[in-house]
């Protein structure tokens, strides 16, 4: 009798410890693929927020070669070329802000990349050069802005 006791003990004490290993090794293998899934999420936000400084920054002089050329000859051949290249800059720049909305779940960066397009933007609508000085550099503070946000909360 004793004999089948220590069977049935064993037995029960082998199932346990496998119960017991299984729900380790899940809790283990699911904080592992949350880990896996947030980095790989950082990963992409590193990316998204570079990739729009970057797109914003040749948007930001897109804009100020197309307010010299209108400067210079508001109907010339130079003007019509910045012209486009600013409408071709503008539309780069507004894919990578609309990748930077998708991926943040951060108020702040989404309010810091729109004032920094709204700011580049603006860059070509100056009336005189202290006006676009001045806004140039409202557009290069806006872009450092939020450069120094993204920063915070991808680290």
């Amino acid at each position: 009798m004793d004999a089948v006791w220590g069977s049935a003990v064993a037995v029960v004490g082998t199932l346990l410890g496998a119960v017991v290993t299984y729900a380790f090794q899940r809790d283990a293998s699911r904080r592992s693929e949350r880990f896996a899934r947030a980095e790989a999420l950082r990963r992409e936000r590193v990316g998204a927020y570079s990739e729009f400084a970057g797109v914003l920054e040749d948007y930001r002089r897109g804009q100020a070669e197309r307010w010299y050329r209108r400067a210079g000859d508001p109907g010339g051949e130079g003007f019509l070329r910045a012209r486009d290249e600013g409408h071709r800059l503008r539309t780069q720049a507004r894919q990578a802000l609309y990748r930077v909305r998708l991926l943040t779940d951060d108020d702040g960066v989404s309010r810091a990349a729109e004032q920094a397009y709204r700011c580049t933007w603006e860059v070509s609508n100056a009336e005189d050069q202290p006006g676009h000085d001045t806004r140039d550099a409202q557009a290069r503070q806006a872009i450092e802005a939020f450069v120094a946000h993204a920063s915070q909360v991808v680290r």
